[in-house]
């Protein structure tokens, strides 16, 4: 005969799984259901966003463009056309998907947010820029519109992302692409850089590896069919066709040219005073507000006068006080180590604040 107590505790234990399985809302089986439902729509924005991409860029969306993307199977990815044909998003036939006026929206709605929220990482957090699309992939899926709308009220009404990309207006208008891929560029003519692709991620680690920076100046040296030769900050490198075709940039002016050099506050020597010319545009967000917060404005003379153990940190003597700055942080505030500054120097840091800034 078998044991009350323990059929007792058997059953309760039978009941408590039950419930963790499928009491509603809060069990697993709930919250699996939630989780592929919620990749489902993540899935189907996806795509949409992918239509909009080809249609904006020229190119031809397929099945099998829209798999790789999604990076789903080809029968996945004609359920998920089949989902948005059904929801008046997409229409099948012809040469490829394409999207419907409604559909178009929604991408625009993703693209606002998706660039909307890179704005807002690089101008209030100290997010690596290296990070921001991967964390705003995750957020377009996340923010309603009005709180993108409270975003871009908070965030000045932005018109650009950090990458050069034109934001959406609320009402779903957007600027055309201007400027030309650095590939087509005329040697012997000095660029400016108007926009870096973040996508893939790999191409744009390296052009931030390499300096490039928006608004940053270039002067294209020769073009071969697999590199093109350039010059900026004192030195020259070449950068593969495929990498070059990811930066847009526009022709400057004839006569105009890079800086030929570029001295930092990493070439400062111990007991040195140089004096700010700028800090570099690759400082953004909390770094650079906090340099200005602490006086490093054209014009305030620093001195190094105490490194660490290991040579990083060094401590900089500012405006009198003693600042502990790290070698990354010291590379971004350009230098003059030769020029002759007087009291009417720092008397206008104020003024060019916003310059810098």
């Amino acid at each position: 005969m078998p044991d009350p107590a323990l059929a007792l505790v058997v059953f309760g234990i039978a009941v408590t799984t039950a419930a963790g399985l499928f009491w509603p809302r809060i069990g697993l089986a709930s919250r699996l259901r939630r989780l592929l439902l919620l990749s489902e729509r993540v899935l189907l924005e996806d795509a949409v966003k992918h239509m909009y991409t080809c249609e904006r860029t020229g190119r031809v969306c397929s099945l099998e463009s829209l798999a790789g993307r999604l990076e789903v199977s080809r029968a996945r990815a004609a359920g998920l056309l089949s989902r948005l044909t059904a929801m008046a998003l997409a229409h099948t036939g012809g040469v490829g998907p394409t999207l419907t006026d409604e559909g178009r929206r929604s991408a625009l709605r993703l693209v606002r947010t998706h660039r909307m929220w890179e704005r807002y990482l690089a101008d209030r957090t100290g997010v690596p820029a290296t990070e921001w699309h991967d964390e705003a992939e995750r957020m377009e899926h996340s923010l309603s519109t009005d709180e993108v709308d409270a975003l871009d009220t908070r965030l000045g009404h932005p018109r650009w992302d950090p990458h050069g990309d034109p934001i959406p207006t609320a009402a779903g208008d957007i600027p055309p692409d201007q400027g030309l891929d650095l590939v087509s560029a005329q040697p012997g003519r000095t660029v400016e850089i108007l926009h870096l692709e973040d996508e893939p991620r790999e191409i744009y680690d390296a052009l931030l590896r390499d300096g490039l920076v928006l608004g940053g100046r270039l002067d294209v040296v020769a073009r071969t069919d697999s590199s093109v030769l350039v010059r900026g900050g004192g030195r020259e490198w070449e950068i593969d066709t495929v990498a070059a075709g990811n930066v847009t940039v526009r022709h400057l002016p004839p006569g105009e040219r890079a800086e030929t050099s570029r001295t930092t506050l990493l070439d400062a020597a111990s007991g040195e005073t140089v004096h700010v010319t700028g800090i570099s545009r690759a400082c953004q967000g909390t770094q650079r507000r906090r340099l200005l917060d602490l006086g490093v404005v054209r014009g305030t003379p620093i001195t190094p006068e105490l490194a660490s153990a290991a040579g990083d940190p060094v401590a900089y003597r500012i405006r009198g006080a003693l600042i502990a700055l790290r070698r990354t942080q010291a590379a971004w505030i350009h230098v003059d180590r030769g020029a002759e500054h007087d009291a009417e120097a720092s008397a206008r840091d104020a003024r060019h604040v916003e310059e810098v800034a």
